[in-house]
Parts: structure tokens; C-alpha cells; sequence
């Protein structure tokens, strides 16, 4: 069996390499890495300035993941720019929100972390909280910035993500923003301790998780596994 394919989001954004400095589609290195260790193949996704075609590409993958990154719009959801809240990234917004819905209405298997999961909220007609120090009062969720973070997480032990993970899992962290309003049809199935929502799930989509950690940044492959799994018997 061959293995399988698994796109997967990028950044656009200004960077530097030998005397060029220009935008670019950029990904952190460990989200490639953890799909090729999990079995699949990585397939980048840049965001495209047209959504034509995105029909076309989703029936040509057998799973997604939607990667992290900065701050979605407020105005996505209803909601006024705090001043904490990132610039607005209009295109990327625009693309991965189509690609979201695209995937569902598909039943393509997908992972969403972070700012991925932020974007399966906001598509299912959720909302979030813009900064989370001013709402819980500590910095746990992003401790040092430009440092991911550890911390606990409780999952729900009848969940999908509890028989993969177990009712409980120390997790990589790096975010400020997380689920507030939560989105139409969706699961929470894992909280910090703190009770911010940091699982949610798609009942009776074929492999519909959000995690608002970052999976990649650890040596915990389980995840990625699950996803390269049900992708392969897509």
C-alpha cells in the first residue's frame, strides 16, 4: 500500500536566505518530520491567492493538518481586535477556512493544531478568546515567548483522543488565544487545568480532532499516527 498523502498548511511571511529577502510559504521543520515518522508523506499547502481547485486538491489527499501560526481576524468572529490579537493575515485566513470546510464536507481525516483548531472553531460558527492571560490571570499556555512551553492536560477518556492518548498527556504549549465560543457540532474532549478548552472533536466525521498544542514539537508521534493510520484506509 502506498503510503499516504497529508497536507499541510504553511505560514506566508516575509524571510531571508543567501541575499533574497522575500515572501514566503514557510513551515516549521518538525510538522514534515512527524508525518514522514508517522508513515505519510508530507504534502505543503501553501496559501493560494484563488480557492479554484481546492475540491480537486482535498480529493486528491488522504488526510490534512492544519498548522499553527499567528492570530485569525476577529472580525472571522464577530468580535472587536483586542490589542494583544496579531496582525490580520487575510489570505491565509481566507484559504484555510475554505480548505476547513472543504475537508469536512469531503470527511477527509484531518489533525488541527493551535491556530489550526482555532480555524475548525471559528468554521463551525465558534468564537475565541483573544488573549488568555487577561482571562485566566497566569502566562501557562505560552510561558516564555518564542519557548514552547510543558503542562497537563485531562482528556476525555471516551473520547477518540482519550484512546489514543489516555485521560491524561503532558503536552508541548505555545498559544494565547484558545476555543471560547465553542462551534456548532463540536466536542470538547480536553481541558487544562485551568479549564481552557485544549481538545476538541467532530462527531461522525471519519478523523475530525483539533488540539490546540503542538504535537510536532515533541517526541509523542501518537497523534500523527492516528492520522496517517485512518488516512491510509481512506
Amino acid at each position: 500500500m502506498a503510503e499516504p498523502l497529508i497536507g499541510v498548511t504553511t505560514y506566508l511571511e516575509p524571510a531571508r536566505w543567501s541575499s533574497w529577502v522575500r515572501e514566503a510559504a514557510l513551515l516549521p521543520a518538525p510538522y514534515p518530520r512527524s508525518i514522514e515518522r508517522a508513515g505519510g508523506v508530507p504534502v505543503l499547502l501553501p496559501p493560494a491567492g484563488s480557492l479554484r481547485g481546492l475540491e480537486t486538491l482535498v480529493g486528491r489527499l488522504d488526510g490534512l493538518v492544519l498548522a499553527g501560526g499567528g492570530d485569525l481576524d476577529p472580525q472571522l468572529y464577530g468580535a472587536d481586535r483586542h490589542p494583544e490579537t496579531g496582525p490580520p493575515q487575510p489570505r491565509r485566513d481566507r484559504y484555510e477556512l475554505a480548505l476547513a470546510r472543504a475537508a469536512i464536507d469531503a470527511d477527509l481525516p484531518f489533525l488541527a493544531i493551535c491556530r489550526g483548531m482555532q480555524v475548525l472553531n471559528v468554521v463551525r460558527g465558534g468564537g475565541l478568546i483573544q488573549h488568555l492571560p487577561e482571562a485566566v490571570g497566569h502566562e501557562g499556555h505560552r510561558p516564555e515567548v518564542g519557548m514552547v512551553g510543558t503542562h497537563r492536560v485531562r482528556i476525555s477518556p471516551t473520547s477518540a483522543l482519550g484512546k489514543i492518548l489516555g485521560d491524561t498527556a503532558d503536552v508541548p504549549t505555545y498559544h494565547h488565544q484558545a476555543v471560547g465560543r465553542l462551534g456548532k457540532g463540536l466536542t470538547a474532549v480536553a481541558w487544562a487545568d485551568d479549564q481552557v478548552v485544549e481538545a476538541v472533536e467532530l462527531p461522525g466525521h471519519r478523523f475530525g480532532l483539533g488540539v490546540q498544542w503542538h504535537p510536532e514539537e515533541g517526541d509523542d508521534l501518537r497523534l500523527f499516527e492516528a492520522l496517517v493510520a485512518e488516512a491510509a484506509g481512506r
